[in-house]
């Protein structure tokens, strides 16, 4: 395994660790959230799918970037 191809590899697994985790206790964080205001917690979980979403398109972006050197 090249060094590039293992750095890529530990990065999707700490993204998925992340996400995972994340996922795992959204509804938690939400309910928890929840009980102070729907609005705030209807805002964490449309901004846990941003982020989400987000890591790949500053990702595609970099590869992008990259490939035009």
């Amino acid at each position: 395994m090249s060094p590039e191809n293992r750095n890529s590899a530990i990065a999707a697994a700490i993204l998925l660790a992340v996400f995972g985790l994340g996922a795992f206790y959204m509804p938690t964080i939400m309910l928890a959230v929840g009980n102070l205001s729907t609005v705030a917690a209807a805002f964490i979980a449309v901004a846990f799918v941003m982020a989400f979403f987000a890591v790949f398109w500053l990702r595609g972006r970099s590869q992008k970037r990259r490939d035009l050197r």
